[in-house]
């Protein structure tokens, strides 16, 4: 297949890109003058704006025209791999038995219960909620609250038919199957039982998308006299609510991108007014789990790492607090589930994920931690659905870039592991046929930045060394690392001869909080800086060449992939970015927008800071865009998207077809009835991502050989 990148317009494609009219607004900052000249495009409510995003997508379609039976060869090959029919692993809690299944033909799952007696037997299944049912004929559907009460008989479920992530919330009678008069509308994620089974608490945001109000409702009571229990008035603080593991305590949890503070609520007493924990001080977090008469805080006070106190829960203050496990400086302590026997603990090591865990000695001491092992180094492990904090077991998940996700349980006293399931992949999948490893690029200022990489073991043999395709996705803010992990589709890669890597920048969260700190706010260049070093070491190894290789990253990792491309455009034969935040300095400054001021403590504020806006202008995509041989591009949008507006990929494109010294093209495709994460539906799902390969491999070609028949 050609390796040859499709003009922007050619015999074969005489459609033009659409070209939105200049209509420039300058802005004055820090003594700099900026012209933005399709400001104009954030109106998403103006009949102009959308006949633009419509011709955009018009202009993707004729121009990815030739690749429709490759989209369809690949939609294929992604579905024939995936078993349309299947179950999850029950969850037991209180002798009810719930799972989730899917259904061929069918987009969205369906949830089921079983009643369960001591002896362990199964009474008939219960489908108590069909999502394809609810959804109807909608484009688009999602839920967000889904909480069923202590008692197992009422079920709180909240649905999105836009993609904005504003949900309306009903209750449904699962004894009876019919929902309650009572609905709420205009409700954000989250929701909180009390156990008198009447009382749920829910969650609304304000009009810049930002949970901050807790309301308590009473089922049979008229909405109108809900209760506002909790506000949060400081635009950078957002809500949580949530019911404790032991169902003592509701917890409301108030966090910044880097301050915590909770309150309590017993879940006995719901009309109690919350208890605070401990006030909020810049820059210092903190969670809580239940145990017995005490609270276990994991907190960054005094540990750049984390560690974990205790407090009783009569007095959980902070002058109470008795370090349990101290801070490390090489393991950073993101997570920990506490039960009456057993303390487990969510930990990272080396840039990987790892479960750890200790027995609660007679005199309530803690005994030693032992690190659950797994079988291959370049793994990810997490913790599963463990409901009872009685338990004797603990189930988690494991899984690698070749092991599908397993499901397994590991016996707290004995350390006796089950695999409960491992994710079916239809067709012969054989694990041994592909190898997974750790690289680690060296960036310009010495630092080692880990990659983890998966391919064919006899990719080697088959290129006779030469360099092949390959991928590079990366995403390296927020402190969140995207670990390693099996995918199905990505399967359709590796077949054609791919090397497919995840770069760990700083910014992410791999080497612990400092890796996270060295790629934000002054320093966030270092992110990219990363990345770059990662697709150089990519083509120093041999693996793959200039212009062979692939960029891909969404959301936060969609401005990477943005200022990736202006660093270095001519290492990249093709780049898709999905949703990208690629008008950075533009959104921070507009606090009318969502989250804009929630995110000055994870981009800063470059009104009130020169050297913030001074670091900004060195990396944001937009305003860098210049004469470059950008690669050919596919950037995505969601019309609804409340993170990202869909306007910033617009002006984006629009700015690269301008400046682009290649005739490369660049493609904007948004999707006009979704938000963030795209198209609701497995199978709209997967034909999005058979419209994404198969632009990466029209554009970067196959390995030499008969990959998929070797």
């Amino acid at each position: 297949m050609s390796n040859d990148p499709v003009s922007q317009s050619s015999p074969a494609n005489p459609i033009h890109a659409p070209i939105p009219e200049s209509r420039p607004v300058d802005r004055d900052l820090w003594g700099e003058v900026v012209t933005d000249p399709h400001g104009w495009l954030q109106d998403l409510e103006s009949d102009e704006v959308r006949a633009h995003f419509e011709a955009e997508n018009e202009y993707a379609e004729a121009m990815l025209e030739p690749t429709e039976p490759l989209q369809e060869e690949l939609f294929l090959e992604i579905k024939s791999r995936i078993k349309e029919t299947d179950l999850s692993v029950p969850v037991v809690k209180d002798g009810w038995s719930y799972y989730g299944r899917t259904i061929e033909g069918e987009s969205y799952g369906v949830h089921c219960r079983r009643r369960v007696d001591e002896a362990g037997v199964e009474g008939p299944e219960d489908v108590f909620f069909n999502e394809n049912t609810e959804a109807g004929e909608s484009e688009y559907f999602a839920l967000g609250v889904f909480d069923v009460s202590p008692n197992h008989n009422m079920l709180a479920w909240g649905v999105d038919r836009s993609g904005n992530e504003r949900f309306e919330v009903r209750f449904r009678d699962l004894e009876t199957g019919h929902d309650l008069d009572d609905v709420i509308e205009d409700c954000s994620y989250g929701s909180a039982w009390a156990l008198d089974n009447a009382t749920c608490f829910y969650v609304r945001a304000d009009e810049a998308n930002r949970p901050h109000e807790v309301w308590r409702h009473v089922l049979g009571t008229p909405v109108g006299d809900d209760i506002r229990v909790f506000v949060e008035d400081d635009d950078r603080f957002f809500l949580g609510i949530g019911l404790e593991r032991d169902e003592q305590y509701i917890h409301i949890a108030v966090s910044s991108a880097i301050t915590d503070e909770v309150w309590l609520i017993p879940a006995d007493d719901p009309g109690t007014e919350p208890a605070l924990v401990e006030p909020r001080r810049q820059g210092i977090e903190y969670g809580l789990a239940h145990r017995g008469d005490e609270f276990l805080i994991l907190t960054n006070d005094g540990a750049q790492n984390f560690r974990i106190m205790t407090a009783p829960d009569s007095a959980p203050g902070r002058e109470n607090w008795t370090e349990l496990v101290p801070n490390r400086d090489d393991v950073m302590l993101s997570g920990l589930d506490a039960f009456e026997s057993h303390l487990v603990l969510v930990e990272r090591a080396g840039g990987i994920t790892r479960l750890s865990m200790a027995p609660w000695n007679e005199d309530g001491s803690l005994g030693a931690l032992t690190v659950l092992a797994q079988p291959e180094e370049v793994s990810t492990t997490w913790g599963g659905a463990n409901p009872d904090p009685a338990a004797a077991t603990y189930r988690y998940g494991y899984g690698s870039m070749v092991t599908p996700a397993s499901v397994f349980t590991v016996d707290l006293h004995t350390d006796e592991r089950v695999v409960l399931k491992q994710q079916e992949v239809l067709g012969g999948y054989d694990a041994d046929k592909y190898e997974t490893w750790r690289e680690w690029a060296t960036a310009p200022d010495g630092t080692k930045v880990p990659m983890s990489l998966v391919a064919r073991r006899d990719r080697d043999e088959i290129l006779g060394g030469e360099p092949g395709p390959a991928m590079l996705y990366g995403y390296g803010s927020y402190e969140i690392t995207m670990d390693p992990s099996f995918s199905s589709a990505r399967l359709s890669l590796l077949d054609r001869g791919y090397v497919f890597a995840l770069g760990h920048p700083r910014g992410g969260g791999a080497l612990g909080r400092a890796w996270y700190e060295g790629g934000k706010f002054e320093v966030k260049a270092n992110t990219f800086i990363d990345m770059v070093s990662c697709a150089h070491h990519l083509i120093d190894l041999g693996l793959t060449a200039p212009g062979r290789l692939g960029l891909r990253g969404g959301s936060a990792g969609g401005l990477m992939v943005g200022a990736v491309l202006n660093m270095a455009p001519e290492l990249f034969g093709a780049a898709v970015a999905e949703v990208p935040f690629v008008d950075v300095i533009n959104t921070m400054l507009d606090e009318s927008l969502p989250l804009t001021v929630t995110e000055w403590e994870e981009w800063g504020n470059p009104a009130a800071s020169k050297e913030i806006y001074d670091a900004m202008r060195t990396y944001a995509p937009l305003e860098n865009v210049g004469a470059r041989p950008y690669p050919p591009l596919l950037a995505t949008a969601g019309i609804s998207d409340p993170r990202v507006g869909a306007w910033e990929p617009a002006k984006w494109v629009a700015a690269i077809r301008e400046h682009s010294t290649s005739d490369s093209p660049a493609l904007l495709w948004t999707e006009m009835g979704a938000g963030h994460g795209g198209p609701s539906g497995r199978y709209a799902a997967w034909h999005d991502e058979a419209r994404v390969l198969a632009f990466i491999i029209s554009n970067l070609g196959e390995g030499v050989g008969d990959f998929a028949g070797a």
